[in-house]
């Protein structure tokens, strides 16, 4: 298959092409052939989680179609080049990583590039998917109705009001409640806050 396309739709978006992106790309083209479709699937039929952001992610992107914005692209950040892709119609899943030593697999396959960058970018543009890539079938610990939750729901917080949106609410204590106030939170508050009102003149 000829990728230059997606890796240049990679660099638009990016701004440059690096091997992580051509990675991304690779992957992303190793994951949709495991699930067994030839060309990413239509209609929400493929949900991407890629378990690290940036670069690799945007190749991701290029190779599946999967995007944010669609709620088809998800990012669990652990830090690894790697992504699990779902067939949301019957949930079956795979994670696709690339196997431990790929770059020094990446130098046998440009031999004539001493610059380990520069081999990585050659290489994993040619190499085999299986010198590659561990694939590995999973399951999901949160069930892929509950990620894709229905469209056009909507609650209130019981604490704070704000909306919450896909069913991502926590009902505790006879409450209603968001992630923050339940104290599942990325961040936090300052402990003390002073709220200043203004005053007519």
């Amino acid at each position: 298959m000829n990728i230059q396309p997606l890796l240049e739709k990679s660099a638009r978006d990016h701004s440059h092409l690096c091997p992580r992106q051509i990675l991304g790309v690779r992957l992303g083209l190793a994951g949709i052939r495991s699930l067994g479709f030839d060309v990413p699937p239509e209609k929400k039929q493929l949900l991407l989680i890629t378990e690290t952001d940036g670069c690799f992610a945007d190749g991701l992107s290029a190779a599946t179609n999967c995007t944010i914005g669609h709620r088809t692209l998800r990012v669990e950040d652990y830090g690894k080049v790697a992504a699990v892709f779902v067939d949301v119609k019957t949930g079956y899943a795979i994670r696709v990583a690339p196997v431990i030593d790929i770059r020094q697999r990446a130098c046998h396959f440009a031999p004539n590039e001493s610059r380990h960058y520069f081999a990585q970018m050659q290489a994993y543009q040619t190499m085999p998917d299986n010198e590659m890539f561990t694939v590995q079938q999973v399951a999901l610990s949160t069930p892929i109705e509950a990620i894709v939750s229905r469209p056009g729901v909507r609650v209130g917080c019981d604490v704070c009001g704000e909306e919450i949106m896909n069913e991502r609410e926590i009902h505790q204590n006879g409450l209603t409640l968001c992630c923050a106030c339940a104290g599942k939170s990325y961040y936090h508050m300052p402990v003390s806050i002073t709220v200043f009102e203004k005053t007519s003149a």
